[in-house]
């Protein structure tokens, strides 16, 4: 299942940032969408964003750090009158396994976490090496 808005010259608003797969990726990232939403005037989606964007760019730099080349991961923030979109690519062969995590368990709920926080979202593959990990909100 793909975002409701594919064409992208329909998108009022893009942005897009650049992460090297670091630990302070998923910190950077939340902050960039945080001042980004809040210029666009979609200030009340900045929180739940916040975390959906932390838990996917911290999947996507875990992913690819463990890759020899250690490549970029990539944040896209797209916003039309009905959605943000939210896309984080990475170069990792590896598909997001959604796990249950237990009672005492600090890890494991990025998923469920952004399941429960977006109106959708899903996994695609444009090549063996380009994956695209998104959520959507309504506005």
């Amino acid at each position: 299942m793909t975002p409701l808005t594919t064409d992208r010259t329909g998108y009022l608003h893009r942005s897009v940032l650049e992460l090297a797969p670091l630990d302070s990726a998923a910190s950077c990232a939340r902050l960039h969408a945080v001042h980004v939403l809040r210029e666009w005037g979609l200030r009340d989606l900045a929180d739940d964003a916040a975390l959906i964007v932390s838990e996917l760019v911290t999947n996507a730099a875990d992913a690819s750090v463990v890759l020899p080349e250690r490549p970029p991961v990539t944040l896209r923030l797209l916003a039309d009158a009905r959605c943000l979109v939210i896309e984080v690519w990475d170069q990792s062969p590896a598909d997001p396994e959604p796990r249950q995590a237990g009672a005492d368990d600090e890890c494991w709920r990025g998923l469920a976490v952004v399941a429960a926080l977006s109106t959708r979202w899903g996994c695609e593959r444009s090549g063996y090496r380009r994956k695209r990990v998104w959520a959507e909100l309504a506005l």
